[in-house]
């Protein structure tokens, strides 16, 4: 290939990709050779080589095919390294046969970061955002910038599938990138555990202590695992304040908030509640939308020949929704057997293919269901709750309780007030209404409200 076509082969990739992509990841490569029908192109960066290959690679071989140049496969050298490590697009295509739910699909291993590998498809341009998580968002972009620590530690909470793991990844990517000076290490609760206890069975406290004080970003995923485990804990807290104590960035992730982590220590929590905590809600129809009409933006690359019917993602969209893997599983599967079939994705192959995942996704929520969870939350009697007594402490779960029937259930406000010991359906509107006043003005109770949501949504 002639670098007159290469040229060409790029004003076609500009017109393609846009002005932006294009000049952050087609402008700084370079072609190198053509041989075998394999394309050697440098590039500056591991980062960058291992993000061709799984976001553009597909795209740049169409063009150059297009353009009469015969190539099978591309590949990704980094110049700088005369041994460098090369990740071809047939490679990374392969490895997108992992199932979504795997965490070792599509993870790269380029980058030499002393923790947990980073997965490539996790970074904010694939972020879909957002009401229930532009905070969580905004404040993992904050962070991803470097420079000073604005707050410390930033800890990101919520449900399984709704985006810590992504956040934390992409700001590790974004420092990599920008800052590749620095040390960052991510890992998750279970593997600093294990490299604990190994140091301590090896003999190495020392050298443990000084590979986890010597880091300039720390993170965490999934601290909560370590509650109830002492020793790791004691180890954990002295790490912490010693990275604090050099203004060294923390980020720290968990199924929910430090105050509600049972077992983990008084002092952990004091010193993770001491930065910016972020609650990343559930989902709502509009992001689980987004997220959906980004996947399939990504897929008709891989798949140009199939067509998804009209109401598709807005039925899927409706119907999962309690967790965001789920869904891109649902959607990889759906295109997948689409492809294999020859077929139209309409609504009618969606109900078939997806069956048993629509099937799991339509858990009723009953109404003693909720009875149950309120009076274990508020740690009174359910007798109490449902019976006649109208003291505050009782009073007020009963109106939460009636308050989340009328959310999760399909219950009339008589039918709810009848499971109520038989109380008029004005009593239940009055509770319904005085919680979602209490909603907007007292914290506690939004949070008490939003953790049993998630509780018998789970």
């Amino acid at each position: 290939m002639t670098q007159e076509q290469w040229g060409q082969i790029r004003q076609d990739l500009r017109q393609v990709l846009g002005q932006n992509n294009f000049t952050a990841w087609i402008e700084p490569l370079q072609f190198h050779s053509l041989q075998d029908g394999i394309a050697t192109f440098n590039v500056p960066t591991n980062f960058m080589g291992n993000y061709l290959t799984q976001n553009y690679s597909d795209t740049i071989l169409s063009s150059m095919n297009s353009a009469g140049v015969a190539v099978r496969r591309i590949q990704f050298v980094v110049a700088s390294r005369q041994q460098a490590k090369v990740q071809s697009a047939p490679a990374a295509r392969a490895s997108a046969a992992n199932t979504p739910e795997s965490p070792a699909a599509e993870r790269s291993t380029d980058m030499d970061l002393p923790g947990a590998p980073l997965d490539s498809r996790y970074t904010f341009d694939r972020f879909v955002v957002g009401k229930p998580n532009e905070l969580a968002h905004a404040a993992a972009r904050r962070v991803a910038e470097g420079g000073p620590v604005s707050f410390n530690p930033l800890f990101l909470y919520g449900g399984v599938g709704l985006g810590k793991t992504h956040l934390m990844h992409a700001i590790a990517w974004d420092l990599h990138l920008k800052s590749p000076h620095l040390n960052v290490v991510y890992l998750s609760a279970e593997q600093f555990m294990y490299r604990f206890v190994q140091a301590l069975r090896d003999r190495k406290m020392m050298d443990f202590k000084e590979l986890f004080r010597s880091v300039d970003v720390l993170m965490v995923d999934d601290v909560q695992f370590i509650a109830g485990k002492d020793s790791t804990q004691e180890e954990f807290f002295h790490t912490f304040n010693a990275l604090v104590d050099q203004n060294k960035q923390i980020i720290i992730s968990a199924d929910r908030a430090p105050g509600e982590i049972k077992d983990l220590e008084d002092r952990i929590k004091s010193r993770l509640q001491c930065g910016l905590v972020v609650d990343l809600h559930p989902t709502d129809y509009e992001l689980r939308l987004g997220i959906l009409q980004s996947k399939v933006d990504a897929y008709k690359l891989q798949y140009p020949e199939l067509q998804i019917a009209p109401g598709v993602l807005e039925f899927l969209a409706h119907r999962i929704s309690t967790n965001v893997r789920v869904l891109e599983g649902a959607l990889t599967r759906l295109f997948a057997f689409a492809s294999l079939v020859g077929r139209e994705i309409t609504l009618e192959l969606t109900q078939d293919c997806l069956a048993d995942v629509l099937r799991a996704s339509d858990r009723k929520i009953t109404v003693e269901e909720i009875q149950r969870k309120v009076a274990e939350h508020f740690n009174i009697r359910l007798s109490d709750m449902i019976g006649p007594k109208r003291v505050r402490s009782f009073a007020r779960p009963r109106q939460v309780a009636m308050y989340l029937c009328k959310q999760l259930t399909t219950r009339s406000l008589p039918e709810i007030g009848r499971r109520f010991g038989g109380r008029d359906h004005t009593t239940v509107m009055h509770g319904v209404r005085k919680i979602e006043e209490l909603k907007v003005k007292d914290h506690q109770m939004a949070e008490d409200l939003e953790l049993l949501r998630r509780s018998l949504e789970a």
